[in-house]
Formats: structure tokens, C-alpha cells, sequence
């Protein structure tokens, strides 16, 4: 019988809600894909070592469709959404940007070719939930996070503008699909804070990441841009949507 064709019982109906919200209690948080590009996404996720795989790792997100997945306490990982996908009826096929390279709907535990725009989250540390926009992997399309429900900080983050338009020709893929970082065009130690450059103090903006942060102030554009693009919340839902319409 299912929580609906219980509602002629206030009791049982109050009963089923109270077992409900405790096991509800148990968990990290939902989060909830929304495309509203022009176009179908094909979300990827890939979990953390040592957190579990979520309900999927890939799947398709037709423009203006949602999807929720839980998540528990503890899980950490990564968001992303794959374009120009082309997958036949069993699931095989690729991807133009963001491909995980398995020929396969499904990530199954493979990251994003990059240049990709790229959401990570670690739920519960120390009590909070840590999240952030990456660009540190290059950008691929506009995407935010929003926090509800949650306490403290709660601020949304992401990248609204559209990079792909404005991106410097030696970091342009193809005819504008997506924008390379300055670490994958030139692989270079200063670019990829790397080698002599691996730390805070001898790793800083470049013109690249700064025109990344000038467009996108609260998102990654290197590798030791904290300060300004690590928000913190406790307790809180996310949204996670491509191609916002809103003004933001």
C-alpha cells in the first residue's frame, strides 16, 4: 500500500511521515538536476573514492526536465553535463564535451575529458557541506548550485556567462563546443600550479584565469583559488541547474 492511500488516517498517515523524515535524517542531502539549455545534457557523476555510487552515473536530461538523487552523509564527488551526445537503444555512443570515454551512457566510475565545467561537493565534514564551480578543468556550459533548507552560508555559486563565446582562440575547442583551461593548452608548470608552482605562494592568476574569474568571480579558475570559491552550508538540499535562465 503506498503513503497516498493511506491519507483517511491521520494517525498512520502521521506515523508514515514521522518514519519518513527519520530516515530522511539519515541522509546527506538531494540533489537535483535541471536543464534549461536549449538542448538535452547528459549529466555525468563520479563519486570520491570511498563514497558510493549514486542511483547513476550518467543519464539523459532532456531540456526543461528534472532528476533528484539522495546522497548520504559523508558522500563527496562530482557533477558535470556531457553535450552533443549521440548514444544508440543500448547505450553506447559518446559525447562532444565532457565524455567519460567508456562508449556508454553510464560513467561507471570514469571523470570528464575536460574542458568541462564542473560542480564538487563533500557532504557532512566537520558538520558542513563543502561545494564549489570548477573551471580549473576548462568550461564546457553555464551551470549553478543552489543551496535550500540548509543554515549558515548557503550561497549559490556557478558560472551564468557563456564562455565558449568569449574564449581566447588557443583555448577554443573545435567551433566554440567549450573553452580549455591554460593547463591544458599548454601544459605548462605556471599554468597547471604544478612542479616549482605547486603551492599557493608561487602559483597565481595568469591572464587566463583571470579573464575565467572576471566572468565567473565565484567559480575556480585555478587551482589555488579558494578564498573566493568555496562556499560552506549544514543541512541543506542542492540544485544543480545548466543553463540558468535567471538573472544571477
Amino acid at each position: 500500500m503506498d503513503l497516498f492511500s493511506l491519507s483517511s488516517s491521520p494517525l498512520i498517515l502521521s506515523f508514515s511521515l514521522t518514519l519518513f523524515a527519520l530516515s530522511r535524517g539519515g541522509l546527506g542531502a538531494t540533489f537535483t538536476f535541471v536543464n534549461r539549455c536549449d538542448y538535452t545534457v547528459w549529466p555525468g557523476i563520479l563519486a570520491n573514492a570511498g563514497s558510493p555510487s549514486l542511483d547513476s552515473t550518467g543519464f539523459e536530461l532532456p531540456k526543461d526536465t528534472s532528476r533528484t538523487f539522495l546522497a548520504p552523509t559523508g558522500w563527496s564527488g562530482r557533477f558535470w553535463g556531457r553535450t552533443g551526445c549521440n548514444f544508440d537503444g543500448s547505450d553506447s555512443g559518446s559525447c562532444a564535451t565532457g565524455d567519460c570515454g567508456l562508449g556508454q551512457a553510464e560513467c561507471n566510475g570514469l571523470g570528464a575529458a575536460p574542458p568541462v565545467t564542473l560542480a564538487e561537493f563533500t557532504l557532512g565534514s566537520g558538520g558542513q557541506d563543502f561545494y564549489d564551480v570548477s573551471l580549473v578543468d576548462g568550461y564546457n556550459l553555464p551551470m549553478i548550485v543552489e543551496a535550500s533548507g540548509g543554515s549558515g552560508m548557503c550561497a549559490s555559486t556557478g558560472c551564468v556567462t557563456d564562455l565558449n563565446r568569449q574564449c581566447p582562440a588557443e583555448l577554443r575547442v573545435g567551433e566554440g563546443e567549450a573553452c580549455k583551461s591554460a593547463c591544458e593548452a599548454f601544459g605548462s608548470p605556471e599554468y597547471c600550479c604544478s612542479g616549482a608552482y605547486n603551492s599557493p605562494a608561487a602559483c597565481r592568476p595568469t591572464a587566463y584565469s583571470e579573464m575565467f574569474k572576471s566572468a565567473c568571480p565565484r567559480s575556480y579558475s585555478y587551482a589555488y583559488d579558494d578564498p573566493t570559491s568555496t562556499f560552506t552550508c549544514m543541512g541543506a538540499d542542492y540544485t544543480v541547474t545548466f543553463c540558468p535562465s535567471m538573472p544571477w
